[in-house]
């Protein structure tokens, strides 16, 4: 469906993912019965990930349910978490 004209084709592109840049479904993955699953070998190369790396699982909960979850490497995790919380932490009392 095409935007009406004057719609802002930006806000629907937000609407439509969370992730501000290049959101998209990279696999479909299956769980076994032991709740494994295997990332395709082009997605870990693509995010280096390597035999022995540590993964950070995260989740997004909405009305008491996870709706969403997320890997990343676990090295990067701190990263993160200082990006977030840095500002935070300098706000005046």
């Amino acid at each position: 469906m095409s935007p009406k004209k004057g719609e802002d084709t930006q806000a629907h592109k937000k609407d439509s993912c969370s992730c501000n840049s290049g959101c998209r479904v990279e696999a479909v993955l299956s769980v076994d019965e032991r709740g494994q699953m295997v990332l395709p070998k082009d997605v870990r190369e693509k995010a280096g990930i390597k035999t022995g790396d540590k993964l950070a699982l995260i989740s997004w909960e909405q009305d008491g349910s996870i709706c969403c979850l997320a890997l990343m490497k676990a090295e990067n995790l701190s990263g993160m978490v200082k990006d977030v919380l840095g500002p935070l932490m300098n706000l005046d009392a």
